[in-house]
């Protein structure tokens, strides 16, 4: 049996700020922008991994979701604690330096992991936590 990802989602409050992050800032390419019900889904890719699709994401999109609930992910997305996703990168500190210039709010510099890898974090535009690692040889 070979099981692979195929999606990841990454909830985001403002699609085309979330589109000049991914595509513009990171370099990732759209592969789809579907509208549904009021609400709309991006996905993107990276390049050199087009078989993995990040789907950008309204925080709530279940129709069955209670105003509460909206709310409650709202807010949760509004203090980055919904989503954090993990890149690699093969120079973190040109990821680093690339990703700063933009903008982005920086949540740890470059840095050497006692796990192995070298690695920094930024919040996006939605205020998720994006990690990108590089393997220490």
């Amino acid at each position: 049996m070979d099981i692979k990802v195929s999606h990841c989602f990454i909830a985001v409050d403002d699609h085309d700020k979330a589109l000049a992050f991914y595509r513009d800032v990171l370099g990732l390419e759209v592969r789809n922008d579907v509208s549904f019900e009021g609400m709309r889904w991006v996905s993107v890719v990276s390049p050199s991994q087009p078989d993995v699709e990040i789907v950008l994401e309204p925080a709530c999109a279940d129709p069955n979701a209670s105003p509460a609930d909206r709310q409650a992910l709202t807010e949760l997305l509004a203090k980055g604690l919904l989503r954090a996703v993990i890149f690699t990168t093969d120079d973190c500190d040109a990821t680093f330096e690339r990703i700063r210039a933009s903008g982005a709010e920086v949540l740890q510099e470059p840095i050497d992991q006692p796990y192995g890898v070298r690695d920094c974090a930024f919040r996006d535009p939605a205020g998720n936590m994006l990690r990108f690692n590089q393997a220490r040889k």
